[in-house]
């Protein structure tokens, strides 16, 4: 459904509201660069909602439905990197804090005034900036295959940038979907491979219902223009889960080190063989360290986390897959 948030169009997925009276705890999932509502894997949606959780997706500004900016050009994102290598602050047509408006815009439409935030990547640090703006709102943060931003972090492979800066052969859609099913191959999780009609049919259906190139270059642009947000993060009050695949070639586990370094208290979760990307055969360890950390922000009346479900979660994942440090 479309709502009207922080006076633009965003498109939006409600489930599980429950019935009048059951006043259900919302999750917000934020996506991450380019990525519509429709990527959240549906497990996890729906271990969610069979945990007592109401969840609420929605399309970025720039991505799927939602309203997207085109009268505000094409960035140069060489030049703004450039800008950023010289110590200058980089430009964009909207800020991160923007997009974060945008995802509270969501909640107060839809009357909810506080939600446990989940974002990946992009939505990660969209998501840090909701931590930020409003920490009453936030019953607790999770920061996924996400990163501070900060200055000196190991970058993505060569190989991984060659990729993501790569062009289609031609302007057909069939040159696109081998583009992306190139990239997501090459960015995702060694331990958990994802079939490649799987990976095919999801990038076919994520370019039908939206593909917009230039919007993702604006997106871009907002992620490289945030560069005070690392040195704000100790100031983040939220329950703070930092998840993160020890594999990822795109933003390398140690963001995710040095994100939990820097918010008081977070507890970083490290998951073997996962890369940058939400594979199904990755759901058990992620479920297995996301449930609990939201059941022990807020815990659900009536219901109780049993450990009993917790090795059935396990029980899809490699051995030893989860590493913890506090």
């Amino acid at each position: 459904m479309k709502l009207k948030a922080n006076q633009i169009d965003i498109e939006v997925e409600d489930s599980g509201p429950g019935a009048v009276g059951e006043n259900r705890p919302a999750v917000l999932l934020i996506m991450g660069l380019g990525m519509q509502l429709i990527a959240w894997p549906t497990p996890l949606v729906q271990a969610l909602l069979d945990a007592g959780y109401r969840v609420i997706r929605h399309d970025n500004r720039d991505s799927g439905l939602s309203q997207h900016f085109a009268a505000l050009g094409k960035p140069h994102l060489m030049w703004q990197g450039l800008k950023y290598k010289l110590g200058l602050t980089p430009s964009s047509p909207y800020s991160l804090s923007d997009m974060a408006a945008d995802a509270f815009g969501v909640l107060d439409a839809l009357g909810v005034s506080k939600a446990h935030v989940v974002g990946v990547s992009m939505g990660g640090m969209i998501a840090q900036r909701m931590a930020l703006a409003a920490p009453e709102r936030v019953l607790s943060l999770a920061s996924v295959m996400s990163t501070s931003s900060a200055k000196g972090l190991p970058t993505a492979r060569p190989e991984v940038m060659r990729a993501l800066f790569a062009r289609p052969a031609d302007k057909s859609a069939q040159a696109a979907v081998a583009h992306f099913l190139n990239l997501f191959k090459i960015i995702g999780s060694p331990a958990f491979e994802t079939p490649e009609a799987a990976l095919r049919d999801q990038i076919t259906r994520g370019m039908a219902r939206d593909f917009d190139p230039v919007g993702t270059l604006r997106q871009t642009a907002a992620v490289m223009a945030d560069t005070t947000r690392a040195a704000q993060l100790s100031r983040i009050t939220a329950p703070t889960l930092v998840l993160h695949g020890k594999a990822d070639p795109l933003l390398p586990y140690a963001c995710g080190e040095d994100t939990a370094r820097r918010i008081p208290g977070a507890q970083l979760v490290g998951i073997e063989g996962l890369g940058h990307d939400l594979p199904p055969g990755a759901m058990g360890p992620i479920l297995a360290a996301l449930l609990p950390h939201l059941f022990q922000s807020t815990p659900l009346p009536g219901r109780v986390l049993e450990d009993a479900t917790l090795p059935q979660i396990n029980s899809i994942s490699p051995k030893g897959a989860i590493s913890n440090r506090s």
